[in-house]
């Protein structure tokens, strides 16, 4: 009987919250179907009238097209080359065990607990001539996931077993191809899991190009959203609209690496 209780109870409160989670994803979706006065209303309701037509506004006045490319560019590039780079890193510092590496490892680990000093970064990229650049933000990004890049892989490469690094060189394998060819098609798992957790959150990142783009052909999604916010704040079917485009490709791709996220984050587990 007091277990049926338990479990009653937690599958309230699991209920309760997603359905906090639920409710204004919802009411963001249906309202961007609505006209002007029903979606100024905010409410649960579906629409009388369903108008398709708002999204189409949302994508010409929002200029969501050039944004969406932005966003796409600096969450795959910095994803893509973070998690390569990390990877590496990770593998020497957790195969070559030695004092040093063990305190650049927890001299890594220290960028969790420190924020971003955006004036001192824009300091040096005015001194070293990236800033305002598409290249200046993607090295943000990258540096930004570092911590979390090289804790997760390290904590995978320490449940690959170092026979296989051994047979590979006795075989004659450089250090490029040991790494490229037989060490990064077992660590896929980790590889997959922390790219996709790094291109949702640059992806949704708002702070970094507020602070690093002063062009507005360099803003991402969520900043033209912000910008189309500042221009339709009286419409918020639009804004709406604009908001469900914009969490669309996230959404998207969480389902789509689902397993994989699951799957990389439980498997590896053995810590450094």
């Amino acid at each position: 009987m007091k277990k049926t209780v338990i479990n009653i109870l937690k599958q309230f409160v699991c209920i309760v919250l997603c359905l906090i989670v639920v409710v204004p994803f919802y009411m963001v979706l249906v309202n961007s179907f609505k006209t002007k006065n029903e979606a100024a209303r905010m409410n649960l309701s579906l629409p009388k009238e369903w108008l398709f037509s708002n999204y189409l506004v949302v994508i010409k006045e929002g200029n969501l097209l050039q944004g969406f490319a932005n966003s796409f560019l600096y969450a795959f590039v910095s994803a893509a080359a973070g998690v390569i780079i990390c990877a590496m890193a990770a593998f020497v510092i957790n195969r070559r065990k030695t004092k040093r590496n063990r305190r650049i490892y927890y001299f890594i680990l220290c960028g969790f607990f420190f924020p971003v000093n955006f004036v001192t970064l824009l300091r040096i990229y005015n001194f070293i001539g990236i800033a305002n650049t598409r290249l200046g933000m993607i090295i943000a990004f990258i540096s930004g996931m570092i911590p979390f890049c090289i804790f997760t892989i390290s904590n995978f490469v320490s449940s690959i077993p170092v026979e296989i690094d051994e047979a590979a060189v006795i075989d004659g394998a450089s250090p490029l191809i040991l790494f490229f060819r037989i060490i990064m098609p077992l660590m896929m798992p980790v590889l997959i899991t922390t790219f996709l957790l790094q291109f949702m959150g640059v992806w949704s990142d708002f702070m970094t190009p507020l602070y690093l783009s002063a062009n507005s052909k360099m803003w991402p999604m969520n900043l033209a959203v912000y910008n189309f916010f500042g221009k339709m704040n009286s419409y918020w079917q639009y804004v709406f609209a604009d908001i469900i485009l914009t969490c669309l490709p996230v959404i998207i791709l969480y389902f789509i690496g689902q397993k994989y996220i699951i799957s990389g984050l439980t498997s590896g587990s053995v810590k450094m």
